[in-house]
């Protein structure tokens, strides 16, 4: 049995779905809410759905579990309730980290690339503390993600109880179906695809830094297809362990984003660019690119999506059906 907390949620509903195809006994550990999220769930349900309130409960009861998938969290990059962030992003995991130490049960967890910031320290996934140390997350979000990485560092340094296997996940920005419930932290690809149905230009933000030019700002998009297979190489390679950045490795402009969202909903391409709001300033990562090597190194072959061919298949053939889940 493999728990996926967060499970009925975007990346979590798409590892759902690729362990139901292998036919694997799942527990899934997330709140359906009333906005349609059952819908994520639909086409491949979960042999139990458990509310996170009972989790604890749950494990209490010493559940034959195999490796736990913890995805849940509050994501929002514009979060500012601290205390909620800190309970759910930092105490919950450890909880499961001393869990799973106890019980020989595997972790892999989420972290993301929002712990590096601007990207003045660089994007290297290395797990030592001093490194860590040498980050600046630039919002709350990305600060607690932070601290649970710098916790785990510090209990390896230690030589204190770990989990069989372990391994944390930074993900850049990952991209594909079920994102619909995630409001303001929906996919750029989502949003300009949906200013397009609406008879809208792609709107991009003007740059707010000096010498870069408005559209050239660049992140490392990932389908989250391929964000599926990496977790599951590591549910078969139960060898491997550390902190792994999960992008593509190739940055690409947001120009680039909007101009293929435009092709591939045969759409002519146009852009209008809009003044960044005020709460971004300042938060606004210009630039991520992850570093690979780590990954590389640890054995993972798989290759990564192309942006253009990326988005066609989430456009063609998710956004544009009638039913667009996976």
């Amino acid at each position: 049995m493999i728990m996926v907390t967060g499970g009925a949620g975007f990346i979590g509903s798409n590892l759902q779905a690729a362990l139901a195809r292998r036919g694997i006994e799942t527990v899934v550990v997330d709140w359906l809410g009333t906005e349609g999220k059952w819908r994520n769930l639909a086409r491949h349900a979960p042999s139990r759905l458990l509310a996170p309130e009972a989790l604890d409960d749950f494990l209490a009861a010493h559940p034959p579990l195999e490796m736990i998938f913890h995805l849940g969290a509050i994501s929002e990059t514009t979060a500012t309730d601290g205390d909620r962030a800190w309970a759910t992003n930092v105490e919950l995991p450890l909880r499961l980290w001393d869990w799973c130490a106890a019980r020989g049960t595997r972790l892999i967890y989420a972290s993301s690339a929002a712990t590096y910031g601007d990207g003045a320290a660089g994007f290297e996934d290395d797990a030592r503390p001093e490194a860590l140390a040498a980050l600046r997350p630039l919002n709350l979000y990305g600060w607690t993600k932070q601290a649970f990485d710098q916790e785990v560092a510090r209990r390896l340094a230690a030589g204190a109880p770990r989990p069989p296997q372990w391994a944390g996940l930074k993900f850049f920005n990952v991209y594909g179906p079920n994102e619909y419930h995630k409001g303001p932290m929906i996919s750029v690809v989502k949003v300009k695809h949906d200013e397009l149905r609406a008879g809208l230009a792609p709107r991009l933000f003007r740059s707010d830094r000096p010498g870069l030019a408005d559209g050239a700002q660049a992140r490392d998009f990932i389908w989250v297809g391929d964000v599926v297979d990496v977790m599951l190489w590591l549910m078969d390679t139960p060898a491997v362990n550390g902190l792994f950045n999960l992008g593509t490795g190739r940055a690409r402009s947001y120009l680039d984003l909007a101009h293929a969202v435009c092709d591939a909903a045969g759409a002519p391409r146009r852009v209008e660019f809009i003044d960044m709001p005020a709460k971004l300033r300042g938060q606004y990562q210009s630039f991520t690119e992850a570093r690979m090597e780590r990954l590389r190194a640890a054995g993972y072959a798989g290759q990564f999506t192309p942006l253009e061919e990326g988005i066609r298949r989430y456009v063609q053939d998710y956004l544009m059906q009638a039913d667009p889940f996976a």
